[in-house]
């Protein structure tokens, strides 16, 4: 029998011009957010619509996940995925 949750817990961080996909009950760029177990870093963004290629920086627990690793990576219970849009400046 498989007692794993049929949901997890994680915490969403969107930064700068990202900050639009977070869910409304969001706060200072970052919203609780539940589920499916199996969730990878791509399945959250895709569930609120953070454009790919936008993603510059990502990291899982404070941790960079590179693009190729990102639909790989699945989510556990207490995760907090924070992502960086480009920045540009001089």
């Amino acid at each position: 029998m498989d007692d794993r949750p049929l949901t997890i817990s994680v915490t969403l961080k969107l930064y700068a011009s990202l900050g639009i996909h977070l869910p409304d009950h969001a706060a200072r760029n970052e919203a609780g957010v539940a589920v499916p177990d199996g969730t990878t870093i791509w399945d959250l963004l895709d569930r609120y619509n953070v454009p790919r290629g936008s993603c510059h920086l990502v990291l899982l627990n404070g941790i960079f996940q590179p693009v190729h690793s990102r639909g790989g990576v699945r989510l556990k219970d207490g995760d907090a995925v924070a992502v960086w849009p480009p920045v540009a400046g001089g």
